[in-house]
């Protein structure tokens, strides 16, 4: 039913290519990307981000940060954001989206993944567990 995911972040360099990472471990035959509101394109993960996901095990590749677009919210079957914010924005930005579109807690407590950019390496430490419990939820669903 969900083939095609989308993880979405703000700036997709942080939370949603790591949990785009780990959902492909949990689910290889499934296309699952990336994007962001805001999307920092061009840019690489944050070194900080990508570090802990190392620490964790988990090794999330070459990333190139891009901005969301209609398009991709109309190739995709599930969208998958980290706040409540983000998923109305969203829905306002692309209404088309706004069905498909869920916390990446839902599963498990429909809380917030706050955004760990610029707040040192304990709150990627922190959101780590979080993160990768949702996409265990995800998985056990999918």
């Amino acid at each position: 039913m969900f083939n095609r995911i989308l993880v979405v972040c703000d700036g997709n360099i942080c939370r949603s290519p790591t949990v785009a990472a780990m959902l492909k471990l949990q689910k290889p035959g499934k296309s699952i990307e990336s994007a962001g509101l805001v999307g920092l394109k061009g840019h690489d993960m944050e070194p900080t981000a990508r570090e802990v996901a190392l620490v964790n095990g988990l090794d999330c590749g070459e990333h190139v940060a891009r901005k969301l677009t209609s398009e991709l919210c109309r190739a995709n079957d599930l969208i998958l954001v980290m706040e409540t914010r983000q998923k109305e924005r969203l829905s306002l930005s692309f209404p088309e989206a706004s069905g498909k579109t869920f916390l990446l807690t839902h599963w498990n407590g429909g809380h917030d993944i706050p955004d760990p950019f610029k707040r040192g390496r304990e709150a990627f430490e922190r959101i780590y567990p979080m993160m990768q419990q949702a996409t265990l939820a995800w998985a056990a669903k999918l």
